[in-house]
């Protein structure tokens, strides 16, 4: 047996599944992002009522986004704890790279349009912002699920 053929036997021997209690932390974080947003959508624009002075916000509105925000806290924690082991080991094996690093970038996007929306958008641009964020989170959303079920196919293979 080769060199290569040896360090490429390995690379597939190591393990990235996450442990369960991690996994379901991950994907519990990622669902009340996912529910909290959308409530916020759906609310914006669809439950919005026609009051004596205009437009009024629906209650569910101000709810949703800080069960959002909340759930943004959580889920960079957990994030944060996918570095050390899922993502570098990921890295060291070359498995999964495309959605991986897809994860990634959508991740710091939806940071990045977050904060935005936060603290840099105005009442001008803040419609642009949300829309980015939305788009991105939902489109995340998916890329998350196809990025299990290519963890999952490739665990199978091996």
């Amino acid at each position: 047996m080769t060199h290569k053929h040896t360090a490429n036997h390995a690379r597939h021997h190591i393990n990235l599944r996450l442990e369960r209690w991690h996994r379901r932390c991950v994907y519990a974080s990622g669902a009340a992002l996912l529910i909290s947003g959308a409530a916020w959508l759906i609310a914006r624009f669809f439950l919005r009522a026609q009051g004596q002075f205009g437009e009024s916000v629906s209650p569910i509105e101000p709810w949703a986004m800080k069960l959002h925000g909340a759930a943004a806290m959580v889920m960079l924690f957990f994030l944060g704890s996918l570095m050390n082991g899922h993502i570098r080991r990921a890295l060291k094996s070359r498995r999964n790279l495309v959605s991986g690093w897809s994860m990634i970038t959508t991740f710091l996007l939806l940071v990045v349009s977050g904060f935005g929306l936060y603290y840099l958008a105005g009442e001008s641009d803040r419609s642009v912002w949300s829309a980015l964020h939305w788009i991105i989170g939902l489109g995340g959303a998916l890329l998350l699920v196809v990025h299990i079920r290519l963890g999952r196919a490739e665990r199978l293979r091996a």
